[in-house]
């Protein structure tokens, strides 16, 4: 416990060092967002420091590499799904700002990416038999043999995109994606604590808790330049990242079916654009006033800090509410 506590104070730290270093380099370079013409109460955003992102994931695996022990196989298999998508991300930003607007690589293009991540960590899955997982709230384990690869593809996508979605209002990714890693790390160290263990040993199950640890901690620490008013932005390089390791922490411990119970707010993103897109297509009308759900609240009327609160309670509801389960 002692480990988990210093890792996540560790990365906090460092992730506020980190960002009075770079934030002040990302406004030197210039690289600054570009805002949604119609998203009007963003205007003033415009121009604010973006790919902030690296800040939370440096920290992260500086704090990891210090903090980890032995048989660090999966968390490291973790970092390099994490910083994969980063990539990914960093290079969306990139064309952003290089090209001057607010679309960088296009959806297809963006979805490739992913899906060939996803593809190769879904069959390594399977290789290695990483296709069990856990029914929330039971005492059980389900293997899903060759049925995981399809799962984990659809887990990686959606993990993706819902994060990305949810990167709408200062704060309010990085405040869900806390909340969410501190709750699927304390999971798992009750995983091990009750012999929960379906495949790997607990060595491997307690550092990718740490790597857990780092990266709620690393995201808290972010906050203190993100909340509203932000000084700098996440970028898809951020929001993509973290999006690749909500999937990945939880497909090798298990934990998938965790993802929409605790990051139920991410699920609520991607569901509000899916209903909105298709009865827009077919009555000419919309559900909400804008989508992602986010943005529905802000047209309400809501501040931006109200509603980052609001989306954090929610998570931490159900956090507490799946920890409980192990209790």
């Amino acid at each position: 416990m002692r480990t988990f506590v210093g890792a996540f104070l560790f990365c906090l730290v460092l992730s506020i060092g980190i960002g009075f270093i770079v934030i002040p380099l990302l406004r030197k370079l210039k690289i600054g967002q570009n805002i949604l013409n119609y998203v009007t109460e963003h205007n003033y955003k415009s121009g604010t420091p973006t790919m902030g992102g690296v800040v939370f994931i440096v920290a992260t695996i500086i704090g990891f590499c210090l903090f980890s022990g032995k048989d660090a196989y999966l968390s490291l298999v973790c970092i390099a799904v994490g910083v994969s998508y980063m990539v990914v991300g960093f290079l969306d930003d990139f064309l952003k700002i290089k090209l001057k607007r607010n679309e960088g690589l296009s959806a297809i293009q963006k979805t490739l990416f992913e899906l060939a991540i996803a593809l190769i960590i879904s069959f390594f899955s399977l290789s290695k038999g990483l296709t069990k997982i856990h029914l929330p709230f039971l005492s059980e384990v389900v293997d899903l043999g060759w049925w995981f690869v399809p799962l984990c593809v659809f887990i990686f996508l959606a993990s993706t995109n819902s994060v990305n979605l949810t990167d709408g209002l200062d704060g309010l990714a990085g405040g869900v994606s806390y909340i969410y890693f501190l709750a699927i790390a304390v999971i798992i160290a009750l995983q091990i604590n009750n012999d929960s263990l379906i495949y790997a040993n607990a060595n491997e199950y307690n550092n990718v808790a740490v790597l857990l640890f780092c990266l709620s901690g690393a995201t808290l620490g972010f906050l203190l330049f993100n909340t509203h008013k932000a000084t700098v932005f996440m970028g898809d390089t951020g929001s993509l990242s973290l999006g690749g390791f909500v999937a990945i922490t939880a497909i090798v411990t298990g934990n998938i079916l965790f993802i929409p119970i605790i990051g139920i707010t991410f699920v609520l993103s991607s569901i509000s654009v899916i209903i909105q897109v298709i009865y827009f297509k077919r009555t000419g009308k919309r559900v909400f006033l804008m989508a992602p759900l986010h943005h529905h609240f802000q047209h309400k009327g809501y501040e931006e800090s109200k509603i980052a609160i609001g989306y954090k309670l929610v998570t931490l509801f159900f956090a507490l509410i799946s920890i409980i389960s192990y209790l």
